[in-house]
């Protein structure tokens, strides 16, 4: 386990990371989320004793990882995956860590299989793609077999079959009862892959729970209404304290109430009903809605020649 207490890290004038407390459990993938500048890297930095922190505690299975006799059976991570020596092979890269770490030599074909680089393990790893330099930093992560795991935007690079392994591998190291930290900024992919979040803005912490909480209080429900008189169902669900709004193929999308209530105000106002499902929002919408007032950079979207900021196009154009 991961524990973290009044984690803090300051740069002259700027607060990086703010009275981070939270704990990462075994036996589950944690995804760890934040816009860019929120301070992730910096925190997993501190985790790894990489930087120092400014003040608070973090600590490994209740130890810091400098106290650890040896670290690489301990914890496995990629930070960074051109953190390599381009003129070694993958194999020699691994052997390397592998006989400055005390591990055993006969592990490095083992990591190098698991990953799938068994073919080009002699080949200079300066020729590797971006997805190929993923999958050595990934087996480096493991060639201690250890019991706390971090990644750092490990589907980089990756291709649809290497998203999919990698997802499974984290999820099947989860299973085995290990320590899973992950950040990313693919939304989608931690949707599908993490059982719970850390979610931090500006440095602190704001939000630590399980992936459907989040999105469950992040997110107003809206239910897809298909029905014979959508005027009239509009009108109703508006003065129910509801409001509808016209979704695609003619349906209707009603927030701020539930499907009883829709259900009950169509059945007594004699109008039939197509369809009544609820609208699962996207991980992606919950994380959105939470974080917009932490974003360090806000971008404009280009607009078309001739077009007004409203999206007109204007006259004469």
């Amino acid at each position: 386990m991961i524990e973290a207490s009044g984690l803090t890290k300051r740069y002259g004038d700027r607060l990086a990371v703010d009275q981070l407390t939270f704990a990462v459990r075994p036996g589950q993938v944690t995804g760890f989320l934040g816009p860019n500048g929120a301070g992730k890297s910096t925190t997993m930095r501190m985790i790894l004793g990489l930087d120092a922190p400014t003040a608070g505690t973090v600590t490994i299975d209740g130890k810091p990882l400098a106290a650890m006799a040896h670290p690489m059976r301990e914890v496995g991570a990629l930070l960074d995956a051109k953190a390599i020596h381009g003129g070694r092979s993958a194999y020699h890269h691994l052997l390397c860590l592998a006989q400055t770490n005390n591990l055993p030599k006969g592990r490095v074909a083992e990591v190098l299989e698991l990953v799938g680089l068994s073919e080009v393990a002699r080949k200079r790893s300066k020729g590797f793609s971006l997805g190929m330099g993923q999958r050595l930093g990934i087996a480096a992560a493991l060639l201690g077999d250890p019991k706390v795991l971090m990644f750092d935007e490990p589907v980089n690079g990756l291709d649809p079959e290497g998203i999919l392994w990698i997802r499974n591998l984290m999820k099947g190291l989860a299973g085995e009862g290990r320590t899973v930290f992950v950040s990313s900024h693919l939304m989608s992919e931690m949707e599908n892959t993490a059982d719970h979040l850390i979610v931090i803005g500006q440095g602190r912490l704001i939000s630590d729970c399980t992936v459907q909480e989040f999105i469950d209080r992040n997110s107003a429900l809206k239910v897809r209404v298909r029905t014979n008189d959508p005027a009239k169902l509009a009108e109703l669900a508006g003065s129910a304290g509801g409001r509808a709004e016209p979704g695609e193929g003619g349906a209707l999308l009603v927030s701020g109430l539930d499907l009883t209530r829709i259900g009950d105000l169509a059945f007594d106002n004699g109008i039939r009903i197509h369809e009544l499902s609820p609208l699962q929002a996207s991980l992606e919408q919950a994380f959105m809605e939470l974080t917009k007032d932490s974003v360090e950079f806000h971008a404009t979207v280009p607009m078309a020649q001739g077009a007004s900021r409203d999206g007109k196009v204007e006259a004469g154009s």
